[in-house]
């Protein structure tokens, strides 16, 4: 299948454990398209993060922004209307972290050097945001076993969904479809994922709503 015209950059986003690596990788396979993933194993700073989130929080989101920043200007360089490209993540996103998991001082101190690098990343022409309940995002993480991540508290996953819906509450930069992820399963089950290809095809402008139809109680 190829995407439609309009939808050449496509961004999955979501908290820890919704699934998003797992649908770009789907959606990239389908598309023919080109992959762009965050890469969040190759951060040495996040397992230390994960056991002591006020030691390890600076280092980790520092890597974090300048991976992204680094590869987001090497998207730059490239003419994304020559392909399709679909990402698991949302550059956007790194100063939602930051806000979240940052004191007062460092926040301050990654603000600046965020302002430094002046990213600009090129605007996705679609975003799928995946949601689910914190209960959910547990259950997903403990059974794809990443050690540190077994480390994750429910409490964290709660103020991570907080963040997320205020951040896209107010966002507006590109198409956006909000996906009810905690009742589908696009991977494994065939029909939830042509469900979802046929809703991503209908979204031209604006923001729309993905609840599959057959699992949703009469």
């Amino acid at each position: 299948m190829s995407a439609p015209a309009s939808h050449r950059y496509i961004v999955v986003e979501g908290p820890i454990g919704v699934g998003k690596t797992s649908l770009a990788r789907r959606l990239a396979a389908e598309l023919d398209a080109s992959l762009v993933l965050e890469r969040a194993d190759e951060n040495p700073f996040l397992e230390r993060f994960y056991r002591n989130p006020r030691a390890g929080a600076f280092p980790a989101q520092l890597h974090f922004l300048f991976q992204r920043a680094q590869q987001q200007a090497a998207l730059n360089q490239q003419d994304l209307f020559c392909a399709v490209r679909v990402a698991d993540y949302l550059f956007a996103k790194d100063r939602l972290f930051a806000q979240l998991n940052l004191d007062a001082a460092e926040f301050a101190l990654y603000e600046q050097v965020h302002a430094r690098l002046a990213i600009e990343a090129p605007r996705p022409d679609l975003v799928l945001y995946l949601q689910a309940p914190a209960d959910v995002l547990l259950e997903r993480i403990a059974k794809r076993r990443i050690s540190h991540e077994q480390l994750i508290e429910r409490g964290y996953l709660e103020r991570l969904n907080e963040a997320y819906a205020r951040f896209f509450h107010a966002y507006s930069d590109a198409p956006l479809l909000i996906v009810n992820a905690a009742v589908m399963d696009p991977i494994s089950n065939p029909a939830d994922f042509r469900e979802l290809l046929a809703a991503i095809a209908r979204v031209r402008k604006g923001r729309q709503y993905f609840n599959p139809m057959r699992h949703v109680a009469i």
